[in-house]
């Protein structure tokens, strides 16, 4: 049983640093657009060198969250990824009409 639920929790990890390297990919975004205005607005004010910090904070986070989902990355193993279920039946639940009647 213990494989299966740390695969469980491997995959949910996996999702959610996802989430979050789309979180700080958006925080870059933001503060590159707040530090470009800042300094084309008012150039070396205090307003731009907290943009640019914050900018290289979020910058930082992003790349560790994007190593990080390449360091883990998901193995291969051979199942599907959401469990679709087989195309064979599992076992016929009714007689067929075609057999002889008694």
């Amino acid at each position: 049983m213990a494989p299966k639920t740390e695969r469980i929790m491997f995959l949910r990890a996996v999702r959610q640093l996802h989430r979050v390297r789309s979180f700080y990919a958006g925080g870059v975004l933001l503060w590159t657009v707040c530090a470009t205005w800042t300094s084309w607005q008012a150039p070396g004010s205090r307003q731009m060198w907290v943009s640019v910090l914050l900018l290289a904070v979020f910058i930082g986070l992003l790349v560790t969250a994007a190593l990080s989902l390449r360091r883990l990355g998901v193995p291969a193993t051979g199942r599907p990824a959401h469990h679709a279920a087989s195309n064979k039946a599992a076992s016929p639940r009714h007689a067929h009409a075609s057999g002889s009647a008694a």
